[in-house]
């Protein structure tokens, strides 16, 4: 059996941007990855985008033998857990201060298993079946131990994201693969609370003493996580 190829599958509002820094030091490292932009995160999506869509772009990746390793962050745990079942080849999926809703939730529901308001709560702006983030809020919540230059040029990327993605329902069982959990013991968009709960349905668990976005404040430890 070969190296695995990771694929990395970013959260809401995000895009294969956010793997920058730790596409650089994968590279380094040998290490063979590819990155997603899931369709419900584009600018101009259709307004029923959701998991259907989300999950069809991540198989496509997965389009020889593997071995694969999926790389969720945030809502992408909702992705990965939905489309983990039809990856060929499957060794690891890393859920990386993710919300992984079991069958029969949203991710929306998994984010409500705890009451708890986030920074990220106030910086979402609903706009009709589109949910923005206001700059300065999400500067704060999502990037907050980034170097400035770092979350500035994080920020100005950001785009909207369906309203239908966080409300897809999962249909799939667990796949047969372990599950890795990586807390972010300072984050102030996914609670740490609510990141335990989701960890504890895991094979196992590490922490990084991190905000809500470690590929891009501290991406050499976080591959060290996602490597070792």
């Amino acid at each position: 059996m070969g190296d695995p190829t990771y694929i990395l599958v970013h959260g809401a509002w995000g895009g294969a941007w956010c793997w920058r820094d730790v596409g650089t030091e994968l590279d380094r490292r040998g290490v063979t990855w590819r990155a997603v932009d899931l369709p419900s995160s584009h600018n101009g999506a259709e307004p029923q985008t959701g998991l259907v869509e989300d999950t069809a772009a991540v198989a496509a990746l997965a389009d020889g033998d593997g071995p694969y390793i999926l790389v969720a962050h945030s809502y992408g745990g909702a992705v990965v857990a939905e489309v983990a079942s039809r990856i060929p080849n499957l060794q690891r999926c890393l859920y990386v201060a993710a919300l992984i809703p079991t069958p029969g939730e949203s991710a929306y529901d998994a984010s409500r298993q705890i009451h708890v308001r986030t920074l990220l709560d106030d910086a979402i702006e609903v706009d009709g079946v589109y949910l923005r983030l206001n700059p300065e809020a999400a500067r704060a919540a999502l990037y907050g131990d980034c170097a400035p230059e770092v979350a500035t040029w994080a920020v100005d990327q950001l785009s909207t994201q369906t309203l239908a993605s966080l409300r897809s329902v999962r249909e799939s069982e667990n796949a047969h693969a372990e599950k890795i959990y990586v807390r972010c013991t300072n984050d102030h968009a996914i609670d740490p609370e609510i990141q335990q709960l989701m960890s504890e349905e895991c094979d196992f668990a590490l922490s990084l003493e991190s905000e809500h976005s470690p590929f891009l404040s501290q991406p050499s430890e976080f591959c060290d996580a996602i490597l070792n």
